[in-house]
């Protein structure tokens, strides 16, 4: 699904708090005289003089290992162009948030003012003690060659330019699987390449090394056919001239078994596919507008295997496919070069992932259980978390077997670990979340739609159709703030529940049947139903709303007890639990109860293990629970201990499917060296805790919020545990990223309940 962008939301993007996309955060304590020491002078020359004594100790003392420089001279910034140095800067710190997020490597990012070619080479040439690796990135051709292939020839270090490279090999994978499933092999195809820039002629010749015959290949440009015969004909373009009878691209698709298109939008029609071979296979790549559209390509013939840049069509061709998984292996062995044996490697596992089962994480995700190998599923999603540990030990192996390897890597499985460890195997967690929610919006009341934040998330949600937003409030009020801050709502659903007088009649005398023996009148009723979080409750309560988001400007009780007063909680559940997603570097930990019961029993705390729990496996993740306390395991007396102890038990008996253990101290449930150290009987010993029960309301919500202030880690939440139908109150103050998540979260809820 393409994602509308708007200008002020990018520009405010990069703008806000901190501007820019990264920041330098230090690895080592530095909180006392002794750490300064350590870090600078004078422990700093211990590290300096083995280094001079050994050059490669520079990859056990320092960074290297783990750094990327991404370089650009802004000289072919994406489908800008020549836009210079200092404007390709927010691409190039965009590329390196996607080597950490992806791979957990890390990058700066390095923009040089120079287009000499022999200049930029001896500049980046001089920078290889600094780095482990280095990313070419938006550079014109022809430098782009001369330039890389200068650097790969005189540096020591894997050098990839991924605006060649990158396509490539995704799209070779994709190719291996389409021929495949056609039944054609790789020498036996009539092959078009559309365009002569720097990724047609990469690909091209990357398909060369998958088995195509280079007598099989024309290429075209606006002029038409590339021929051996043109007047004009540089030394690039010459490498794929042919000297067949081919002179228009119409020539060159008749009985073509393969197109390849890296030029313009819409240059190739209906009537063209037609003349190509049975089963034809399009690459439409042109972004963000293919060669020809997804429908009318899917239109012209049934036989079609098709694939584009875009998101929002199957058997999409994204380089974040390949480039952080191809540099982390190379990076991993301390691989002097990234060679094409390394480039096939990884063309080759991304097409065998795509062979096997789809995990249902990924399913979920996409919100497509029919995911599976064939025509429409030639490349894994982005999003796989199987990615990483597929790719990155296949280039890995491949460094080792082509002897460019200065690290090989002996332990396979401690390998898989480290590749989890580093980026944390579910840190992709809410992205799963809203694709998955996409996939089937539903409709999301706000019951405080009055409010900037809430109308600039609505407007995200809309556009990135995420979910259908209903806004309660006045409608003057709401339309004139839409005016004043440029959104774009001109169809969206108000609704004022003083104007509806008819509906909050209905829905008055509703509630008071519900509850007319707990003290509500018929006129007490009505008037509550003015209030627009029962309103809003009640809407979600008759199926007129899918889920109901509130919260943002009203304290957490005064807003969840008109939920609880007209949805109530499941059947089987007396309590309702609010849950806390930390997203940390370390992956997410789920924390409860932070926002509803203040001194919960031991009873309680067993009700609230069982919906943390059962909260927990909606995000698709197993749940290991520690039970927390300032005591381990008896060591300290008190209240707390003893109910937490109590509370540990009888879970363990009631859900004996649970790893559960408790009770213990926050730092010895993270830490499993402590643990089977001191501990070793504990359930918990090699098993990495995610679920964090704490003792009561206070501990809970003092210990999200110090980690969501000081911790480096994102809050997501709290996400409402128990009740009968989707509802989730917001923090006061929510950011507009957090109601955007918690939308997320409630569709995706009220997809599971429908």
């Amino acid at each position: 699904m393409a994602i509308k962008i708007r200008k002020e939301d990018a520009l405010n993007y990069h703008s806000q708090g901190s501007p820019g996309k990264i920041e330098v955060i230090p690895t080592k304590p530095l909180s006392s005289q002794l750490d300064l020491a350590l870090a600078y002078s004078p422990g700093v020359a211990e590290p300096c003089m083995e280094i001079y004594a050994d050059k490669e100790n520079v990859y056990k003392y320092t960074a290297k290992a783990n750094l990327v420089a991404v370089i650009s001279n802004g000289t072919a910034v994406l489908g800008l162009g020549d836009i210079g140095p200092e404007a390709s800067k927010p691409v190039m710190e965009g590329k390196g948030v996607l080597f950490k997020k992806f791979a957990g490597i890390d990058v700066f990012d390095i923009e040089i003012n120079e287009k000499d070619p022999d200049k930029l080479i001896q500049i980046i040439k001089s920078l290889e003690p600094t780095f482990g690796g280095i990313n070419l990135e938006d550079i014109k051709a022809p430098e782009c060659f001369i330039i890389e292939q200068t650097l790969k020839r005189e540096m020591d270090i894997p050098v990839m330019h991924d605006d060649q490279h990158g396509t490539a090999i995704i799209s070779g994978a994709a190719l291996l699987n389409a021929l495949e499933i056609v039944g054609k092999r790789p020498q036996d195809i009539k092959l078009v390449v559309n365009g002569a820039g720097a990724s047609a002629l990469a690909c091209t010749r990357f398909y060369l090394s998958l088995g195509v015959r280079k007598e099989n290949i024309v290429m075209c440009d606006k002029e038409g056919a590339i021929r051996a015969d043109r007047e004009i004909l540089d030394d690039l373009k010459r490498e794929f001239a042919t000297s067949g009878e081919c002179r228009t691209l119409t020539d060159a698709l008749t009985g073509a078994d393969v197109f390849l298109g890296l030029s313009a939008a819409n240059v190739v029609t209906q009537d063209q596919l037609r003349l190509m071979a049975p089963n034809p296979i399009v690459f439409a790549l042109a972004n963000p507008d293919p060669e020809i559209s997804y429908e009318l390509a899917m239109a012209a013939r049934k036989d079609i295997i098709m694939a584009t840049g875009r998101s929002d069509h199957p058997n999409q061709v994204n380089n974040v496919l390949g480039f952080p998984y191809i540099f982390r292996g190379a990076l991993d062995v301390r691989a002097t070069s990234i060679n094409e044996s390394m480039k096939l490697a990884a063309a080759e596992a991304i097409a065998k992932l795509a062979k096997e089962p789809v995990p249902e994480i990924v399913n979920k995700a996409y919100g497509d259980d029919k995911l599976g190998f064939g025509r429409f599923y030639l490349i894994p999603k982005p999003l796989d978390p199987r990615l990483i540990t597929t790719i990155a030990p296949a280039v890995a192996k491949a460094a080792m077997e082509s002897g460019v390897a200065k690290h090989p890597i002996m332990d396979w499985e401690a390998y898989e670990l480290e590749l989890q460890e580093r980026i944390g195997i579910d840190q992709r967690l809410m992205s799963r979340v809203i694709s998955r929610a996409k996939k089937n919006p539903k409709r999301v009341v706000f019951a405080e739609a009055d409010n900037i934040k809430i109308l600039k998330a609505a407007q995200i949600i809309q556009d990135e159709k995420i979910a259908i937003p209903i806004l309660l409030g006045n409608r003057e009020k709401i339309l004139k703030l839409v005016a004043e801050n440029s959104l774009d709502l001109p169809e969206i659903n108000i609704i004022d529940p003083f104007v509806e007088k008819e509906k909050v009649k209905q829905f008055g005398e509703i509630l008071y049947k519900e509850r007319q023996r707990k003290g509500v009148t018929p006129q007490e009723g009505e008037k509550l139903m003015r209030d627009r979080n029962y309103f809003g409750a009640m809407m979600v309560e008759l199926g007129e709303a899918d889920a109901l988001i509130s919260g943002l400007t009203k304290d957490y009780p005064k807003t969840i007890l008109p939920s609880l007063h007209v949805i109530g909680v499941k059947e089987g559940v007396n309590r309702v639990a609010g849950m806390y997603i930390m997203n940390t570097d370390k992956g997410p930990y789920f924390f409860s109860d932070t926002t509803v019961n203040v001194n919960p029993t031991a009873d309680q705390l067993v009700e609230i293990i069982e919906l943390t729990a059962n909260g927990v496996k909606f995000f698709d993740i197993e749940p290991t629970i520690a039970v927390l306390s300032y005591s381990n395991f008896g060591s300290a007396k008190g209240d707390i201990p003893s109910k937490m102890e109590l509370a540990t038990a009888k879970a363990k008996a009631k859900f004996p499917e649970l790893v559960i253990e408790g009770e213990m101290q926050a730092n010895v449930a993270i830490n499993e060296e402590i643990q089977k150290e001191s501990y070793p009987f504990s359930a918990l010993v090699n098993k990495k805790v995610n679920t964090l029960i704490f003792p009561d309301l206070s501990a809970g919500n003092i210990a999200y919020k110090l980690l969501s202030e000081i911790g480096n880690s994102e809050a997501i939440g709290p996400i409402l545990l128990g009740m009968n139908k989707p509802v989730h109150i917001l923090q006061l103050g929510s950011s507009i990223r957090e109601i955007v998540n918690m939308v997320a979260i409630a569709v995706v809820d009220a997809q599971t309940q429908a």
